[in-house]
């Protein structure tokens, strides 16, 4: 009988630390997947944490391969090619603290200005990406945390973007989606 959904986030969070373990040579490579949940396609993000703050984020907007290799890749792009960090060492995997975020399909909004994209944010609820010419950002919905405002939350994801964050959002083209996440339990 195949394993249920609802122990997909311990399987997500156990694979992704699998993953960072192999490529620091702790472990195997985690096994081909067969479950339809992680052959299906699927897209997610892989956070790690230290001691409560941020040492990696990596991961896909849409969903275009199977979620075990999304997570896989992910994964070890958070250890190791997070341009903010340097790369994760073997000694730091015990205590850092993985969280995958599932997401959803995205969802083009309509705004004829700045004004309406507001309105149309879920603060806590909406990742959001943000579109200009080839410059792309996003922000997962677990953001809202340290910017609960949506003005702020827009103007921080223009800067993340490459954009003045006091450009309107008129010639801009975005899209939101919300995720399912599970989170390790702090590690010593």
């Amino acid at each position: 009988m195949p394993p249920s959904t609802t122990d997909l986030g311990p399987r997500l969070l156990a694979r992704a630390r699998q993953a960072i373990a192999h490529h620091l040579g702790l472990a195997v490579a985690p096994a081909d997947a067969t479950e339809p949940e992680l052959t299906a396609r699927g897209a997610c993000f892989v956070t790690l944490r230290q001691r409560g703050e941020l040492r990696g984020c990596i991961g896909s907007v849409r969903a275009q391969r199977p979620l075990a290799e999304d997570l896989d890749t992910n994964a070890v792009a958070a250890a190791s090619r997070d341009p903010r960090f340097p790369p994760l060492t073997a000694d730091e995997l015990d205590h850092t603290e993985i969280e995958v975020s599932l997401l959803s399909e995205p969802e083009f909004l309509d705004f004829a200005d700045e004004d309406a994209l507001l309105a149309q944010l879920r603060p806590g609820e909406d990742g959001l990406i943000l579109f200009s010419g080839c410059r792309s950002a996003t922000f997962l919905p677990q953001v809202w945390e340290q910017l609960p405002q949506p003005q702020d939350f827009l103007a921080a994801l223009k800067r993340k973007a490459g954009l003045d964050p006091l450009r309107r959002a008129a010639n801009l083209m975005a899209a939101r989606y919300q995720v399912q996440k599970w989170l390790e339990a702090p590690r010593a």
